[in-house]
């Protein structure tokens, strides 16, 4: 579970998120959306303790990520919006570089690398450096990275960026496998269509504003019922022409 309390940041006299709150709720899948700039990375990276909140907190299952980042950061798997990562290491010295930061058994990883690289169809390529791989083929090995330790929460920003259908289909039915199992996946994507059919809560930001949280079926009522989500976003948030949803 992720728990975001009274979250601020600032940069100088520019205000990029203004004192939101929300909750990523164990056993459910929750979709962070909102135009360019409207401070979805920033509450990632503020979550995941790449950056420090200006004011407010931030806690991963009940562990403060500014008090004790060590053991909040054991709690989850974060994949960024860039896979462009460790690109001279192959695959696998990526993936057991990983594994042996979060000192995961040998014989639980190699069980996780064989089942998982297969899922993703990227087995036969882990002894090939990243730098040769694919945006793609580089996606699922972050994803696998990030995953590798088992973390009871993931947070996932854009990671069906680049995906190959199958690959997109395993790893949205991996999210719903790990939420079955009373875990959390929090992640922020601009494909609307996907948003609706997969997640169980949204989180809607727009300029730093939280504009709504809570599950969709909520959201819908409160809007004409044949309304989408996309159509229920641009309502709330006012989108312009011209403007890109992200």
């Amino acid at each position: 579970m992720i728990q975001v309390e009274h979250f601020s940041k600032k940069y100088g006299d520019n205000t990029v998120v203004n004192d939101i709150s929300f909750v990523a709720k164990d056993g459910a899948i929750t979709g962070f959306i909102g135009h360019n700039g409207a401070g979805k990375s920033t509450t990632i990276k503020a979550i995941t303790g790449v950056i420090k909140p200006t004011s407010g907190s931030i806690a991963i299952n009940g562990i403060d990520i500014l008090k004790d980042a060590k053991n909040a950061k054991l709690q989850f798997g974060y994949v960024s919006d860039s896979p462009d990562h460790f690109l001279r290491l192959s695959g696998l010295e990526y993936l057991n570089f990983i594994a042996d930061i979060y000192d995961t058994p040998v014989e639980t990883r190699e069980d996780f690398i064989e089942t998982y690289a297969k899922r993703f169809g990227i087995f036969d390529s882990l002894g090939n450096k990243i730098l040769s791989y694919s945006h793609g083929m580089r996606q699922k090995i972050m994803i696998m990275g990030a995953l590798i330790h088992d973390p009871s929460v993931w947070i996932l920003d854009e990671p069906l960026t680049g995906l190959d259908p199958q690959s997109a289909f395993e790893l949205k039915q991996m999210m719903r496998e790990h939420v079955e199992k009373g875990n959390s996946v929090f992640f922020s994507t601009h494909v609307l269509e996907v948003a609706e059919k997969l997640c169980d809560e949204i989180i809607i930001i727009k300029k730093g504003e939280l504009l709504y949280s809570g599950t969709l079926d909520e959201l819908k009522a409160t809007h004409k019922s044949q309304a989408s989500l996309e159509n229920i976003f641009l309502e709330l948030s006012d989108v312009k022409e011209g403007e890109t949803v992200s």
